[in-house]
């Protein structure tokens, strides 16, 4: 091997370890529960010794905690503390919570704030309405690919064309587990009526009976960058209430998009 070739090996696998140590701390963050080794070596792709000696490195830092009573991994203090000092960057609470409190209370439903992250959406916020009976899909920290669910619906369709079809192109692996549910004339038909009509609904597709609906939050240029949900039971979904509901959740999402959202 050449001089010029060696030092170019080290960054790509340094790089190669930065990325898988990002996807299990993100595979172990999507539950507040976390993850078993088996699930995250299923996930990941990664080997079980690979995982493993991963997992130990990051809970000897502190990121990552095993809980002695399921055995599942789980996030650690520092994940705490860093998302602290990050949280001043990101005002989410002063820029989406009065949204959210204003759909709960006006529509009974939970709301919920995702953010788009690459080809995901990522729960961030939720605030809990006054009906009784919930949909517990939905929470904090709770990702799903860009097309599932109510807000990557919102935010997908309003992605540039050459983007969603790059998407698309690989949807059964994009789309990973939900791929059954959420089949691609299917993603492509809400995609067209999310457009349509300004606001996404979700029947059902995640959790039989568990429905919702969401609209898209863009920045200055335009672009979806999150999405405003509400979900529910289906009854609660009717047609003639989501009207009601999508009108709901576009004044709300115009009034975040025109308001500071850089950071959101």
């Amino acid at each position: 091997m050449s001089p010029i070739q060696q030092p170019q090996r080290t960054p790509v696998q340094g790089a190669q370890v930065v990325g898988r140590v990002a996807a299990l701390l993100r595979l172990v963050g999507r539950k507040t529960e976390g993850m078993s080794i088996a699930g995250l070596v299923r996930e990941s792709g990664l080997t079980r010794p690979t995982v493993h000696r991963l997992l130990a490195s990051l809970a000897a830092e502190g990121l990552l905690d095993h809980d002695q009573r399921t055995g599942n991994w789980i996030l650690g203090p520092e994940i705490f503390l860093l998302g602290s000092v990050a949280a001043a960057r990101f005002p989410l609470e002063d820029l989406a919570r009065p949204s959210l409190r204003r759909l709960a209370e006006e529509s009974g439903e939970s709301a919920f704030y995702s953010i788009r992250r690459g080809h995901e959406t990522v729960c961030v916020l939720r605030e809990e309405g006054s009906f009784p009976v919930r949909s517990f899909v939905l929470h904090e920290g709770v990702r799903f690919p860009l097309g599932v669910a109510s807000a990557g619906t919102a935010i997908m369709a309003f992605l540039p064309e050459d983007e969603q079809e790059t998407i698309l192109s690989i949807w059964e692996r994009h789309a990973g587990d939900f791929a059954n549910g959420h089949t691609e004339s299917v993603v492509r038909r809400n995609l067209e009526q999310t457009r349509l009509a300004g606001y996404s609904v979700n029947p059902g597709l995640v959790l039989e009976g568990s429905w919702g609906m969401g609209a898209a939050v863009f920045d200055p240029l335009g672009r979806p960058i999150g999405a405003l949900s509400l979900t529910g039971i289906e009854p609660r979904f009717r047609p003639e209430r989501q009207e009601f509901l999508g009108k709901l959740l576009m004044e709300e999402a115009h009034r975040m998009s025109s308001a500071r959202t850089d950071h959101l």
